[in-house]
């Protein structure tokens, strides 16, 4: 059983299904240098409670850290600019996220099922956000949506039972 890895400084990316059901392992250093992340690559680790993402990736494919279960701190690098499909969906001990002013759009699900969540913002710089994108975060009280966002898509608050309010942006075209 997989628990801890040592990863040399030489990586520049981590492919698809990298560590793909690694539940036991605890925690994961990424190295300054690397520039992606792929698909699936964390997905159902759900041992890792924290992860470091160095500024020089770039890209963090889809479902990457979905179902990481006991990870309750990430941090998103200020490159990316997309958030994909169900990238951290499921991660129900998160409690919250920064998201930077470099995304442009948010995937379906991208955060669907963080149950822990009570707050999200929303940056200017985001335009589009997926369906179902915070749908299942039950705990989820507030949520600033930024200037930019022009579409909403179906289901995207689905079940926010604690959601108290939403402002939405006068540039919103569909909902």
């Amino acid at each position: 059983i997989l628990t801890s890895v040592a990863i040399p400084n030489t990586i520049t990316s981590f492919g698809n299904f990298a560590f793909d059901f690694c539940n036991k392992l605890a925690s994961i250093y990424i190295p300054n240098g690397t520039t992606s992340i792929g698909s699936y690559a964390f997905r159902f680790c759900s041992g890792l409670t924290s992860v470091i993402i160095p500024d020089s990736v770039i890209e963090i494919g889809a479902q990457a850290f979905g179902t990481c279960s006991s990870l309750t701190s990430i941090n998103i690098p200020n490159n990316i600019t997309r958030i994909y499909s169900q990238t951290f969906g499921d991660c129900k001990s998160l409690t919250g996220i920064t998201i930077p002013n470099s995304v442009i759009a948010i995937g379906d699900a991208a955060f669907e099922g963080c149950e822990s969540f009570t707050s999200i913002t929303i940056p200017n710089s985001v335009t589009s956000i997926g369906e179902r994108f915070l749908a299942y975060c039950y705990n989820l009280k507030t949520v600033t949506l930024g200037t930019g966002i022009k579409k909403i898509s179906n289901g995207a608050f689905r079940y926010c039972r604690s959601l108290t309010g939403i402002t939405i942006p006068n540039g919103v075209t569909k909902i």
